[in-house]
């Protein structure tokens, strides 16, 4: 039994690691989505009719929603950097954000939700938007996932933007204290879900987009983490990133004191 018990429990540790797990649900989500493309159009259909449209995309509360979005990640973003201007101010000072969780945030940030989804996939990918369907009073076909289309320009439908922002938010619990990262975690969970819900009622997107944009999204996160925290390279460590940005403060300071000299 012993012998039995120990592949099965190597199969579910690595099911459990979040790249492969990331790996399986977007492969999932892809081949529900491709053997049954009905799902899509049925599960945007709830928030539509003929009369008035995706007519929740007026709603004020929903729209004040969705630019809680944005905020939040500006709000994010203006905290890393400020934590940066403190330690190149006080280069004796630890860091207020360790550095390899400053890199991690930001590296997964500019890697997911801006090269990824919006620079390579929702700028070139081509998919319409609900509203720009036959089923929904538009003039175009619907397009299936994975499929390149020139129905759309740019800033098209797959996959969600929004949704990769709001899930790239999690990172941030991700690196709260043990004692409070499962409430932050799942706090989180709850408002990428509400985010996702929120740009389908609006007519943004589809269901395939936004949980593709959430397994691609994890994905760019974990593999990331796993470079930068997880298991970094020596030149990476976080103790080699906190004495590199004290030298980069010091040598500044340096500088700054110099040109006032002159």
């Amino acid at each position: 039994m012993s012998g039995q018990a120990k592949p099965t429990a190597r199969l579910l540790a690595q099911l459990g690691d979040p790249i492969i797990a990331s790996l399986l649900f977007i492969a999932l989500v892809s081949a529900v989505f491709l053997a049954f493309p009905d799902l899509d159009v049925g599960f945007s259909a709830l928030f539509w009719n003929a009369q008035s449209g995706f007519q929740l995309r007026g709603d004020r509360l929903l729209l004040a929603f969705r630019k809680s979005n944005d905020i939040a990640v500006i709000v994010a973003v203006a905290a890393i950097l400020a934590g940066l201007a403190t330690k190149l101010a006080a280069p004796t000072r630890p860091s207020l954000i360790r550095p390899s969780h400053a890199l991690f945030l930001g590296v997964s940030l500019a890697l997911g939700p801006g090269l990824l989804v919006n620079a390579i996939l929702k700028d070139h990918w081509g998919r319409p938007r609900p509203p720009m369907i036959t089923t929904f009073g538009g003039i175009e076909p619907y397009v299936p996932v994975w499929e390149p289309s020139d129905s759309c320009v740019r800033n098209c439908s797959f996959v969600a933007g929004e949704t990769s922002s709001a899930v790239w938010l999690i990172g941030l619990a991700i690196l709260l204290p043990a004692r409070w990262r499962p409430v932050g975690v799942a706090a989180g969970c709850l408002y990428a879900a509400l985010i996702s819900l929120n740009r389908i009622a609006f007519g943004g997107h589809f269901l395939s987009d936004v949980l593709l944009s959430i397994g691609l999204t994890m994905l760019v996160m974990s593999v990331v983490y796993r470079l930068v925290v997880e298991r970094p390279p020596p030149w990476l460590a976080n103790d080699r990133l906190e004495a590199a940005a004290g030298k980069l403060a010091a040598r500044l300071t340096r500088e700054r004191r110099g040109l006032g000299r002159r």
